[in-house]
């Protein structure tokens, strides 16, 4: 190829400066391979609390299709590897799929594009000849049933199918005009499509056999005698991630496909190794993670597409535990299944922390049953070891007297005081998490940032039916499956 033709396309430019006017987003991967994986809605609940916009499954799972209608949330839907060869084969069998996990949930949930496999060309390379064919039944579908405007078919790709990926200018994909990834180009070009990219620099630095330095790796500033340069563009690379997007623009240049912008649909950094994966620490995944949103939060792109921003979805939301292979691969969770961040999350890049830091409330369920209320209570004020005293017969928290407000006071102290060693918001299905203050006159509940009596109403329910137990206050806390976050960031898809 000339290095000095990736620069991109006029069509692209103009791409660039729509997007840049919307913004660019940071999303999440939810993997399942979660031993104690919080159910559908609650993970919902969580991803709403923290306001994240973008959401990549795996899968199509229902019920995290149902949780998410009238959210508003972004999402990618995922054909796995092992259906890819059944929607290739069959146009019939593509069309069922949209029917059944695109057409039947939208508008209600906001499904914006389809996944068609993971890492199909690396991973499953016998599948690979009927890739294409695959996606062209999926979009086929999805114009009978008038959704091809609304939802973009795609296919994410490792960085692995360049194989050379430094320096960008030069890079290309293992290819000919007959080949899959050409195939795959003229696909995503001819339906306005995008290019979805998995890319990461964790591999990229633990792999190099020490050509780049760590720090390039996670978008620490480089010193200028350690300037990461192109030779053939001279630009300056402050980032592997850049280095890695802009390889794949490079590629695509390479083919004169230069109208197809990228959206890396997976990165991160594991935060824990085992004894022969040094760089998998918290302390490197916190860095990496707090950077990338902040890199991908200023709207720009890499150097050979500055216009460009670069969508970015982090892998992932939770550990997960499940899955095979080294300590590493089961530590790229940002999160918790009970709901608090592994590492400190900023906002933007800015000052504001995200996770941890954002105040939660556990309270009960407005339909649990008293009787299970009841339980909860007596477990957390006696084995919990909540403070339970201001619940009490003339204390702040005793009125309104009834079971609902007096479990919703113990749960929440309990779960303020326990849940940064684990302890979750459950409570055998009667407890839930809210972001609302449920503080209240002089009744403060822990956790709370008013540090003098709320004026106000008692909470909802003041008047409702009066608990006949009176004063007999504890309760009662199960399992896990709750999350809230780490969180990422912002806005629309391309």
């Amino acid at each position: 190829m000339n290095p000095d033709g990736c620069f991109g396309g006029s069509l692209l430019v103009l791409i660039g400066m729509f997007t840049n006017v919307l913004g660019a987003f940071i999303g999440i991967n939810i993997g399942t391979d979660v031993s104690s994986m919080p159910s559908a809605s609650e993970v919902v609940s969580i991803i709403k609390t923290h306001r994240i916009t973008h959401v990549r499954l795996y899968d199509a799972d229902s019920h995290m299709l149902k949780a998410l209608a009238d959210s508003g949330i972004e999402v990618t839907v995922g054909v796995t590897n092992e259906e890819v060869l059944g929607i290739g084969e069959s146009a019939s069998a593509a069309a069922a799929w949209v029917n059944k996990n695109v057409a039947s949930y939208v508008p209600s949930t906001n499904i914006t594009a389809i996944a068609v496999g993971s890492e199909v060309l690396t991973s499953i390379p016998h599948a690979a000849p009927i890739l294409v064919t695959a996606m062209n039944n999926l979009h086929k579908a999805l114009v009978a049933s008038n959704l091809n405007f609304q939802v973009k078919v795609s296919s994410p790709q490792s960085l692995d199918i360049i194989p050379e990926p430094f320096p960008p200018s030069t890079a290309a994909f293992n290819s000919s005009p007959n080949s899959t990834i050409y195939q795959l180009l003229q696909f995503l070009n001819n339906t306005n499509s995008y290019f979805m990219l998995n890319a990461y620099p964790y591999y990229g630095y633990t792999n190099g056999n020490g050509i780049f330095p760590i720090d390039y790796a996670l978008f620490k500033p480089l010193p200028s005698v350690k300037q990461i340069v192109d030779p053939n563009t001279l630009f300056h690379y402050n980032s592997m991630f850049d280095a890695m997007v802009d390889a794949t623009y490079c590629s695509m240049d390479a083919l004169n496909f230069s109208g197809i912008p990228i959206v890396v649909t997976e990165t991160g950094w594991p935060w824990q190794g085992g004894p022969n994966e040094p760089d998998a620490t918290v302390e490197n995944a916190g860095t990496f993670i707090n950077y990338l949103i902040r890199r991908v939060s200023n709207d720009s792109g890499p150097p050979s597409r500055p216009n460009i921003p670069i969508n970015t979805y982090i892998y992932e939301l939770f550990n997960e535990d499940k899955r095979p292979g080294p300590v590493s691969e089961k530590n790229w969770g940002v999160l918790y299944t009970n709901g608090t961040v592994v590492f400190p999350l900023s906002l933007s890049g800015s000052s504001q922390i995200m996770g941890n830091a954002m105040t939660v409330f556990c309270v009960a369920k407005d339909d649990a049953s008293e009787d299970k209320l009841q339980d909860g209570l007596n477990w957390a004020c006696g084995q919990g070891q909540a403070n339970c005293s201001v619940i009490q017969s003339g204390q702040p928290c005793y009125l309104p007297n009834n079971i609902k407000n007096h479990a919703s006071y113990a749960y929440n102290d309990y779960y303020q005081r326990m849940h940064t060693v684990g302890a979750t918001c459950d409570f055998d299905g009667t407890a839930t998490i809210t972001t609302n203050d449920p503080s209240y006159r002089s009744c403060i509940f822990t956790g709370s940032s008013n540090s003098s009596a709320r004026e106000g109403l008692l909470p909802p329910g003041a008047f409702g039916p009066v608990s006949p137990l009176g004063e007999s206050m504890k309760l009662l806390v199960s399992k896990v499956r709750y999350v809230i976050s780490a969180a990422c960031l912002l806005i629309i898809l391309l």
